[in-house]
């Protein structure tokens, strides 16, 4: 055995230990446990149910909240896919046939189909169209539609004449109206001659719907015969002449 000098601090630290070592032994025991009430267990498991069931709450909400703005992607990049496919557009072209004539092209670049209603064509320092013409051709989509102006042009621009014009297709598509830009062309007339029509390099904007004011007026363009020429029952009617 062997034996140290002990100084007065380290008596201390001895004796305390001693007493308070019995102590902290029983109050870190596992049998501790058992010496807690059993209803006083039971009443703590609503509280960590709780605990868990907002937690998990918290998760689902934000789950959801990545979900909606996933979703609400996809809707966008959708409606934007089916806009650039479905939306109608056309472009104009004014060609030169002859010194005397010109025709107007117009294409359907896209899959929708469409009902011409009024071609319009002026001068860009006029403010009102110098012609209008009425039609009431359909044009499928991907083809093309043209139309034969003859003088017609030599009547908006003179005998002398070298500057641009402006032409605008009026249309029906999907039960709206809708009309081009002004698609802008380069025009030299000489002596009641057109020497050349050129197209201007000027990017057009996309079609825009026209907005009517006050009640929509919609034109059947397919009427059920049979349907208006039947009688409703307790109706009669009379028949004149042989």
């Amino acid at each position: 055995m062997l034996n140290f000098p002990l100084n007065e601090q380290d008596t201390k630290r001895i004796w305390s230990a001693s007493r308070n070592g019995p102590r902290l032994g029983r109050i870190m025991h596992p049998q501790w446990l058992g010496r807690i009430p059993f209803n006083t267990l039971i009443s703590y498991i609503p509280v960590i149910a709780t605990v868990v069931t907002t937690l998990f709450s918290v998760i689902l909400a934000r789950a959801t909240l990545r979900y909606v703005e996933a979703t609400d992607k996809g809707l966008a990049l959708a409606r934007e896919e089916f806009e650039r496919e479905w939306s109608p557009e056309l472009h104009l072209k004014l060609e030169r046939v002859s010194a005397s004539e010109s025709r107007i092209v117009v294409t359907n670049l896209a899959k929708i189909s469409v009902l011409l209603q009024m071609l319009q064509v002026r001068k860009l320092t006029m403010a009102v169209p110098s012609e209008r013409i009425l039609l009431n051709d359909p044009l499928v989509g991907g083809l093309t539609w043209t139309l034969d102006l003859g003088k017609k042009l030599l009547e908006s621009t003179g005998d002398e004449f070298e500057g641009e014009l402006a032409a605008s297709m009026t249309f029906y598509a999907s039960g709206r109206m809708f009309r081009t830009d002004w698609f802008r062309f380069r025009v030299q007339v000489r002596e009641g001659r057109t020497v050349k029509i050129d197209p201007s390099n000027i990017p057009a904007r996309r079609v825009r719907v026209l907005e009517r004011k006050g009640p929509e007026r919609r034109r059947e363009f397919v009427q059920d015969v049979a349907g208006d020429a039947a009688v409703k029952k307790g109706e009669s009617y009379f028949v004149t002449g042989a």
